[in-house]
């Protein structure tokens, strides 16, 4: 894609991995949610810098805020209250930032990243899916579907989301090693037809190793959607076990800030036209990536 022929989305990174980089308290299964609880004024730092960086978009931060969730690794009357406190940094950041920037409500896995297998049925995906958005509906401007391991379960979490006539953009996980397929053996192709046919306007793949997204936009390229991708950093996330913390997995070295928007720049040669970063991925990677598609005569939506 030419410089003059789109307005570049730019998303922020990872929330999760930041956060742990601050906080004082060890890593939780709950993940960031853990620090909604605990250091709340973190992740309003956290989404400001993101915004500082360049990120016109923010996903709330209710990663691991699920029903499922909270009742293996927490307390599920917390769900509300998590909710509205992520909201609320989100909002607050936005504020103090004084940009224009979206806040995307954020629809993960309802039981583990990357595991396919621990998908609930059908039934029981809409029902908490429905729960997720409409806590967060008053709040946000679009909804993400994000690291879908399985067609199911996107599709599930976009009926709910579409449900409240906000935009809605599905995120696929897809295998590290071969970036056709997701994380549960699907074709990636097919399952963004038919996360497109149920309303979704924008298909991601993000938490996936940057050779693999790459691999996943020439897929992506007939959809007739906007696409893009926001990768992590890590050596292997699969090797994340349903309940495992981060701690357990590695960082790769050869992605520091530049190495990084090397990857997103060839993301956007393939036709994106959203680029941001998962975990792994600070405000410095975004702000670097933000400098690199300006100098090279992008135009960045100001306001997602």
């Amino acid at each position: 894609m030419s410089p003059e022929q789109h307005c570049l989305i730019l998303l922020d990174g990872g929330m999760g991995q930041e956060l742990r980089r601050r906080s004082e308290h060890p890593a939780t299964p709950l993940w960031s949610a853990q620090v909604m609880l605990d250091e709340p004024h973190l992740v309003t730092a956290v989404h400001r810098d993101f915004i500082a960086a360049g990120a016109r978009i923010i996903t709330t931060n209710n990663y691991t805020a699920t029903p499922q969730r909270l009742a293996r690794d927490g307390d599920p009357a917390l769900f509300e209250a998590l909710h509205a406190a992520a909201l609320g940094a989100a909002h607050q950041a936005r504020e103090e930032s004084g940009q224009a920037v979206r806040i995307a409500g954020c629809l993960p896995p309802l039981m583990a990243s990357y595991h396919a297998e621990v998908v609930p049925d059908d039934a029981t995906c809409l029902r908490d899916y429905r729960r997720l958005v409409e806590v967060q509906a008053e709040g946000v401007d679009l909804f993400i579907c994000e690291t879908m391991t399985l067609t199911r379960e996107a599709l599930a979490a976009t009926q709910a989301a579409v449900e409240k006539e906000l935009p809605v953009w599905v995120a696929f996980t897809v295998d590290d090693a071969d970036g056709r397929r997701l994380r549960s053996g699907e074709p990636l192709a097919q399952a963004a037809r038919s996360v497109a046919a149920a309303g979704a306007s924008a298909v991601l793949i993000n938490c996936s190793v940057p050779e693999a997204v790459t691999t996943a936009m020439d897929e992506l390229a007939d959809l007739g959607v906007p696409f893009g991708g926001y990768a992590n950093a890590f050596t292997s996330a699969a090797d994340l076990t349903p309940g495992g913390t981060v701690d357990g997995l590695e960082a790769r070295l050869d992605l520091d800030p530049a190495g990084y928007a090397a990857h997103a720049c060839g993301w956007i040669e393939r036709g994106a036209t959203i680029v941001g970063g998962c975990c792994e991925v600070s405000p410095t990677h975004i702000a670097h990536l933000a400098e690199c598609l300006s100098a090279q005569g992008y135009r960045l939506s100001p306001n997602g």
